[in-house]
């Protein structure tokens, strides 16, 4: 599934160079979620250099990263840590080797994802809706469906649930970021696979950086 994925596929979706690091170990210190890891930042950065991209890939320490973004301030070599965990979770995805553990969370991203593509802001009870409906055919789980559910008239009373969704005025341009992303992925997964881009280069709204 992954013997045609090289490093250079993960540093061109991180915008990162992962062979300056240096082993210092200040991006594992500065983790607040560190415990909670199966493998270190660190050693993750070390197996991607050693070439071992099918077990950086199936790590749950990609899922555990919080994008706190403390490990790519801290980096004295500027070497974004919480970019390569981005790229790591993207690829884990596309080649089917992600945690059945983490459906749940894959789900959940991608219908936040769509939620704010449509609306331009998040509308919270489409969110619900989208999320916990594809949960439920994926594992009929009904204690996961009503999970939280009484919730809902706490948020409701402090005003952190909108009955009505609101949308951003200048959707167009939130349409032109995503496009410009989709862009810019399809670009490298036609460098991986030597297939044609998602999108055509002229919806990049600037040249990608790095």
């Amino acid at each position: 599934m992954t013997e045609n994925l090289t490093l250079s596929a993960v540093e061109e979706l991180a915008h990162t160079q992962v062979h300056d690091c240096y082993q210092c170990g200040k991006c594992s210190a500065g983790c607040p979620v560190v415990e909670r890891m199966d493998i270190l930042p660190s050693q993750l950065l070390r197996l991607l250099q050693l070439g071992r991209l099918e077990k950086a890939l199936t790590a749950g320490a990609i899922w555990q990263c919080v994008s706190c973004m403390t490990c790519t301030t801290r980096c004295p070599k500027a070497v974004d840590c919480a970019g390569v965990m981005d790229a790591l979770r993207q690829l884990s995805i596309e080649h089917g080797v992600a945690a059945p553990a983490q459906r749940r969370t894959i789900l959940f991203q991608q219908a936040f994802l769509d939620n704010i593509r449509r609306n331009g802001r998040l509308a919270e009870l489409d969110l619900v809706r989208k999320f916990k409906t594809q949960g439920f055919l994926d594992d009929l789980s009904v204690p996961q469906l009503f999970k939280d559910a009484l919730l809902g008239p706490q948020l409701l009373r402090r005003g952190k649930l909108h009955l009505r969704s609101r949308r951003v005025k200048d959707r167009k341009l939130v349409g032109r970021i995503f496009a410009r992303c989709l862009a810019d992925n399809g670009h490298a997964n036609g460098k991986r696979n030597g297939s044609s881009p998602l999108a055509g280069e002229s919806v990049r709204l600037v040249p990608r950086q790095g």
